[in-house]
């Protein structure tokens, strides 16, 4: 039982890797359509926030804390659906939300650019320099997004467990290679894993009703106690601090620890 990450870039047959994998495993296989469901939360129509995934910074800079707000409803919903376990998440920021979750096995898949220029002219009927242009430019805006969103390079190979290359080693061979590293010991779901997920889990749910009205808040859970980094003034202290219990409890039904900071 685990959890397997798969970043990808365009054409470059990661999605194909995902879901002969899942097949494979018998794991649901999920991407980051299935995440759209939080586009309710962004009061934006669905097409946007699909081309807001391609252009990020330009497009969150028109609402205020946008970036906080979607990086919130983004990691809520992903881990919501890996929680329950034996699941290929193809889509974003999986191996940055679930970073420091010991059974997760992160994967990046790659592929030359003249291979996945090849593709893209086949499916878009378009001319080598088009599609090499428009290659190019999708690999910047995900490249741009990640570091905007989340500080970090999706290139970075330190992300990933396993960088695959498809050239010499094809499709059905990564699904091979990737079907065998985890069923490692270090990828198996354990108890002590399960509840570092589970307490994850909570906080971003927290963090994600907390964001629009508090999107400085920072949340955390430790063994299901739940623990609030907020600031504020003097003055608004006590009505902060019984709104974000409030919110809080109506998430989770639980008490939350906070920690009050006065803005300088």
């Amino acid at each position: 039982m685990a959890i397997i990450t798969i970043s990808r870039g365009s054409y470059s047959r990661g999605k194909e890797v995902a879901e002969k994998l899942a097949a494979r495993l018998g794991y649901e296989c999920i991407s980051r359509d299935v995440l759209l469901e939080a586009s309710e939360q962004f009061n934006i129509p669905e097409i946007k926030l699909v081309r807001a995934i391609h252009d990020a910074p330009s497009i969150l800079e028109r609402f205020t804390y946008g970036k906080e707000r979607y990086v919130a409803y983004i990691k809520a919903a992903l881990l919501k659906h890996v929680q329950k376990d034996n699941v290929v998440y193809h889509g974003l920021a999986g191996h940055f939300f679930l970073q420091e979750i010991p059974h997760v096995l992160k994967v990046r898949i790659i592929a030359d650019l003249e291979d996945r220029v090849v593709e893209e002219m086949k499916r878009e009927n378009i001319s080598a320099a088009e599609a090499r242009y428009i290659l190019k430019k999708d690999d910047d805006e995900r490249r741009r997004w990640s570091i905007q969103l989340f500080g970090v390079d999706t290139w970075d190979p330190v992300l990933y467990d396993m960088v695959i290359h498809i050239k010499t080693l094809t499709v059905d061979g990564a699904v091979d290679l990737i079907q065998c590293a985890v069923r490692l010991p270090a990828f198996q779901t354990q108890p002590s894993s399960q509840k570092s997920l589970d307490d994850l889990t909570l906080a971003a749910r927290i963090e994600a009703a907390l964001v629009e009205e508090f999107p400085s808040a920072k949340v955390s859970a430790h063994e299901g106690e739940v623990f609030v980094d907020i600031k504020g003034t003097v003055a608004e202290e006590d009505e902060v601090i019984a709104r974000v219990r409030r919110i809080a409890s109506n998430v989770a039904g639980i008490e939350v620890k906070i920690k009050y900071l006065i803005r300088p």
